[in-house]
């Protein structure tokens, strides 16, 4: 059986990890995120979903521990569950990772267009409402040739250029949080809630799977995704008053350049979002491609996506059908960018749910099996807050034609095996 390239140490799974988590959510959606909760209802649904998370992720540890292999979700499952469980177990979780792709690679156009308002140009059709324009497309096709071309080169390659991503992001993200801290005011907070607080955090908390997908590539480093967050909304609402920035298109931006009364925190903010974007962007190619490899190794989908580049020792054919199917997403534009984050919450939550239950079920120690438990009752929730009417915020019916879709692709490549 064909393997590949063991080149990654400790930094190197820190950066792909923290890269797989932390994009520009932050800067592309913080409107949405205030609108939701507000910003102490923003602020605590993201504080309470990680800490809700941590027992997937000690039982995700323990997997990893147990067998290490990148089918990930689909291996877990396959111990305890018929085939067909586990295939689409794992196939919810390649959609998390996935999903993203397409998202950061429309969301480059997105914030290049608010340097150079030229690039939203020669409109070509719209979606949604949202229209596309040429130029855009073109910067998001070539973004996502240039990570494919450095997945497909190898994995160290790709893991070098994620360390220079994330450093520059940290050291531009304590910048600005300090820039926050000295100039703005507490006044700005108020009021604390969108609606009322339980309602405020609960709608929130509806979105964290999405943003905290990839801590499980990596547990031990999921707390720094929660604490980026929570104060990266805190700075955005304590700097400008965030009522203000609601509807706003790169909300952060624009508090910020309220706050200081200058332009140049805006570019330094733009700046920081590029890479974070291509951190993000990277770090999900990468893991969609190894988990859509161990499909086409275990022979769950045709096994020429299993093949390994006989020089590069990479997913080679998987890199191609990843690259692929991003670019198809593309041509979406804007009206991708606020839905994929509910498709991919509830795909992130229903692939801990089998997780944690099957650990729960091959696990005999009684401590392990309440840890466990925990972890099935919370991804659980977070899976029925996005599919039951009962909740606000729940899956309308483009939402559910997308999940749709991606359910009949997995079963027409499971048939064509």
């Amino acid at each position: 059986m064909a393997n590949l390239a063991r080149k990654l140490r400790l930094h190197d799974y820190f950066a792909l990890a923290f890269g797989t988590m932390i994009g520009t959510g932050w800067l592309i959606l913080m409107d949405d995120w205030l609108g939701r909760g507000g910003p102490l209802g923003a602020i605590l649904g993201f504080v309470i979903g990680g800490i809700l998370l941590l027992p997937v992720g000690y039982v995700y540890g323990q997997w990893v521990q147990r067998l290490p292999d990148a089918a990930s979700e689909a291996a877990y499952t396959a111990q305890v569950f018929p085939p067909i469980v586990s295939y689409f177990t794992g196939w919810m979780m390649l959609l998390a990772y996935f999903i993203v792709c397409p998202w950061e690679a429309v969301a480059v156009g997105k914030i290049a267009a608010y340097i150079l308002p030229s690039l939203n140009s020669v409109p070509l059709y719209s979606v949604a409402g949202q229209p596309v324009y040429l130029p855009r497309l073109i910067l998001g096709i070539a973004l996502t040739l240039f990570l494919a071309t450095l997945n497909y080169r190898g994995i160290h390659v790709s893991a070098n250029f994620q360390k220079v991503m994330t450093s520059t992001l940290l050291l531009i993200f304590v910048l600005l949080a300090g820039i926050s801290g000295v100039r703005g005011a507490p006044a700005n907070f108020r009021p604390l809630f969108h609606a009322a607080p339980f309602v405020s955090i609960l709608l929130t908390l509806q979105i964290v799977p999405y943003f905290m997908t990839g801590f499980e590539s990596v547990p031990k480093y999921a707390e720094e995704s929660k604490i980026f967050y929570a104060v990266s909304i805190a700075a955005v609402a304590y700097i400008a008053p965030w009522q203000s920035l609601l509807g706003r298109r790169f909300a952060t931006a624009i508090a910020f350049e309220q706050g200081i009364g200058a332009r140049w925190p805006v570019e330094l903010i733009l700046f920081m979002a590029f890479f974070g974007l291509l951190q993000c962007f990277n770090g999900n190619f990468a893991a969609s491609t190894r988990l859509l490899f161990a499909y086409g190794r275990r022979r769950s989908i045709h096994e020429s996506f299993g093949t390994v580049h006989q020089k590069f020792l990479t997913p080679s054919v998987a890199v191609v059908g990843i690259t692929a199917g991003t670019l198809v997403g593309i041509f979406l534009g804007d009206a991708l960018l606020v839905p994929v984050t509910e498709v991919g919450s509830m795909a992130s939550a229903l692939g801990w749910f089998a997780a944690c239950l099957s650990f729960w079920i091959v696990e005999k120690r009684v401590s392990m099996r309440i840890v466990s438990g925990m972890g099935i009752a919370v991804s659980l929730l977070l899976f029925l807050m996005k599919v039951l009417p009962a909740f606000p915020g729940h899956f309308s019916p483009a939402k559910w034609t997308a999940f749709g879709i991606w359910v009949a692709l997995g079963l027409v490549l499971r048939a064509w095996r």
